[in-house]
């Protein structure tokens, strides 16, 4: 066994050792302090409304999940019969293995969401306690919360995705059986589809659930009745609490489960077009093109292990610093690692060069360096607008003097404005990881004309350095919730002055890190996209090659360009525009119509127990925790049934070459749309938490804190921008990669 072959066994071990590390992690935050009696009371009615959500909400997504992978698999055994097929297994037995594809994807899909969860309900309550004493001590204990998460969802995906290929035959031996390993990328994109489907409707259930119940509570609480953010006389503020770990934890661990794994899928199709390349050519260890993926994010994850000990800083320090730095040491590493896997698995030999004489994987890892520095622009991008310390933030604030429709004009602007240096990043880093894909020289000759695939793999390979920090993101956005939640225990349960001081600095840096991870997913789904939708091409033109190989297509007729001009195109490229602000409207009218019941089962409360107010009666919490559950599983099936069947519906009246137009423009509109809610929903809320900590003063130098009227602006500000960045927006990377998943796994179906 050569090198090449050798480094393929981290795959298993740094999935393991991912889970392990985990294990240890959890083992010191459940070891910590948990406060006093109040607090721990606060904290275990949070865990049972959590637990009773997740519960009736996973049941729900569990029978769709079955009944989607039945109807998938008949579709496949149906139609995919041996003239629309992408390899040699078709029909009944291809319908079965992506029907079981489909649920494996499904499950672990769900598991990431319940491990995000779990433990983000008993760190919350640790981080309030540890704030009694220490924000650095604090900021550690929600930071390794947040990564237990973040390494069990991404082992969950590597594993998962490196076991589904194996059971399919990406293990075989090459001397026998390389067919078998080139076509396992192909029948595991059931896996993907699952996984997108349960994070389609995680996402909408619990973004529905946490911005229903923070709007109800927010307008009732602070604006009505005066009271402070978790104040314990407000009936809402369980729901909302609960919300924050159903919505933020359990729906963003299986978003970025789903997006890994698609991402994977993808970037290991487009490698079976370079495998093909690898075996004419004699290079060595053809499959390591395949295989290169899962390599890559497995030294992502031992990057990520070194980079928690880095954690650490000073009481005085901005506990956004001590997070940043944790980061860049997970981007030194992970540079490192990817120089690594490029010089051993990108090998061509000694014929092959790319330009200026250099080996092809010095080209490929400038590649990969390119979605790295991608990472790290979108999380400075995503803090420049949604800190409190910068121009846009500040700007929202300034405007809440004059009145809450100020508010929304300018944070209405500051969502638009972020379009801008997204559209251009992204632009940057595919022209660039595409020109640097082409210097390595790989070429592909069919029908007698030639064409270089490195461009398309260079992509792939930047988006795949993308995801090596995607645990570290993915524990700085579980950091978020969790913070909010201590904060909101140590509010309900009247700790000492100087532990809520330190919760509502941690609770603004929270915002951040959720907004910069939502930064983070859409940047890696544009990258995605673009790999997914080569991916599409690459499995259409496979399936009509072969129809032409077999004298039922005429010659000449393969996919090599999407032609807008076809009216056929252009009317499903304009649905796909449209279904990204239909789905999103479906999304934040379902956020408004759970909060109505929410804010009439508050006023009631206030209203019919007068007691509450001079907390000699309690409020009936768990009324609105279940009301809240039931509008938001309620509510989330119209925009999700919407974004599965609009794609289906479109293949199957127009053909493959309109779904490409539709994939290519619902991308576009579906990428610059979260931006918009994502960022402009972020930093109205960090506007809002900038009146609140005294930032804003008027002419006078008087401070304009709570409960005066640039105050209530910005909190109606904030309400308006909620179901925006955690509801529509986070559910729009899902319908992006979803869109992809789903025609790739149905491409047969669409053949005309």
């Amino acid at each position: 066994m050569d090198i090449a072959d050798s480094i393929q066994l981290i795959i298993p071990v740094a999935g393991i050792a991912a889970v392990l590390f985990a294990l240890w992690l959890a083992r010191g935050v459940l070891a910590a302090d948990q406060g006093t009696p109040a607090m721990q009371d606060v904290a275990g009615t949070i865990y049972e409304g959590a637990v009773a959500f997740i519960r009736r909400q996973y049941t729900t997504i569990g029978i769709l999940a079955i009944g989607g992978a039945v109807v998938i698999g008949l579709v496949i055994a149906i139609v995919e019969g041996p003239t629309v097929a992408d390899t040699d297994i078709y029909g009944t037995e291809l319908g079965i293995k992506t029907g079981l594809a489909f649920l494996v994807g499904a499950i672990c899909s769900m598991a990431s969401g319940i491990i995000g969860m779990f433990i983000s309900v008993k760190a919350n309550l640790r981080t309030a306690a540890a704030a009694r004493s220490s924000l650095v001590r604090a900021v550690q204990v929600a930071m390794r919360g947040g990564a237990v998460s973040g390494f069990l969802v991404v082992a969950l995906s590597l594993l998962g995705v490196w076991g589904i290929f194996a059971a399919f035959g990406g293990l075989s031996d090459m001397a026998n059986s390389a067919q078998a390993v080139h076509d396992a990328p192909f029948l595991i994109v059931g896996f993907g589809f699952g996984a997108s489907f349960v994070a389609l409707f995680a996402q909408l259930g619990g973004g529905i659930y946490t911005k229903a119940a923070d709007v109800g509570s927010d307008l009732v609480g602070k604006v009505e009745a005066g009271i402070p953010e978790d104040d314990p006389r407000n009936a809402g503020v369980i729901a909302d609490l609960v919300g924050d770990n159903v919505g933020d934890c359990a729906g963003r661990g299986a978003d970025l489960f789903e997006s890994t794994a698609a991402e994977n899928i993808g970037a290991m199709i487009l490698g079976a077009a370079v495998f093909t390349i690898a075996q004419a050519n004699g290079w060595p260890n053809p499959e390591a093109w395949i295989f290169f993926p899962l390599v890559v994010r497995a030294f992502g994850l031992f990057a990520t292990m070194v980079a928690m000990f880095f954690i650490r800083g000073r009481e005085d320090e901005n506990p956004m610093n001590i997070l940043n730095r944790g980061y860049w040491v997970t981007t030194a590493l992970s540079v490192v690692g990817l120089a690594v896997t490029t010089y051993v698995m990108m090998n061509t030999g000694t014929d092959t060069t790319g330009a200026n004489g250099l080996p092809a994987w010095v080209w490929f890892f400038l590649a990969g360096v390119v979605g790295l520095a991608t990472s790290v622009a979108f999380v400075y991008i995503t803090q420049y607008y949604t800190a409190g310390t910068f121009r846009p933030v500040r700007e929202i604030a300034e405007a809440s003097k004059t009145g809450p429709a100020t508010n929304i004009i300018s944070g209405t602007a500051v969502g638009f404005e972020t379009t801008f240096v997204t559209a251009i990043t992204i632009g940057i880093a595919l022209i660039a990881s595409h020109w640097l894909g082409e210097r390595a020289g790989i070429t592909s000759t069919v029908d007698g004309v030639t064409r270089n695939v490195g461009g398309i793999f260079g992509t792939a390979v930047a988006t795949m350095g993308m995801l090596m920090t995607t645990a570290y993101i993915l524990a700085m956005d579980t950091f978020g919730p969790i913070t909010d939640n201590a904060g909101g225990i140590a509010e309900f349960a009247k700790a000492e002055a100087g532990a809520r001081e330190i919760t509502d600095r941690l609770d603004a840096v929270g915002n951040t890190t959720k907004a910069l991870t939502k930064g983070y997913a859409i940047a890696s789904a544009s990258l995605a996209a673009f790999l997914l939708f080569s991916a599409y091409i690459d499995k259409v033109n496979l399936i009509l090659q072969r129809q032409i190989d077999a004298g039922t297509r005429a010659a000449g007729t393969l996919l090599e360009s999407v032609n807008l001009a076809d009216v056929g195109v252009f009317v499903a490229a304009l649905i796909g525009a449209m279904l990204a602000y239909f789905f999103s409207s479906l999304a934040i009218r379902a956020v408004g119509v759970a909060a109505q019941a929410i804010i009439v089962e508050v006023r009631r409360q206030f209203r019919e127990m007068p007691g509450i107010m001079d907390y000699s009666q309690r409020p009936d919490y768990a009324r609105v925790v279940d009301i809240t559950t039931r509008a938001a599983l309620r509510q989330m099936i119209l925009p999700g049934v919407v974004a599965v069947a609009t794609p289906i519906a479109v293949g199957v009246l127009l053909g493959h070459e309109a779904v490409a137009g539709m994939l290519m423009v619902g991308t576009i509109a579906g990428v610059l749309l979260a931006t918009v809610l994502n960022n402009g929903g972020g930093a109205w809320d960090n506007a809002k938490k900038y009146i609140e900590s005294g930032h804003l003063k008027d002419a006078e130098g008087n401070v304009l804190g709570k409960r005066t009227d640039a105050h209530a602006a910005a909190v109606v500000g904030d309400t308006v921008g909620d179901p925006f960045k955690d509801t529509a927006g986070p559910s729009l990377h899902v319908l992006v990669k979803l869109l992809a998943t789903i025609t790739l796994v149905l491409a047969p179906l669409f053949i005309r």
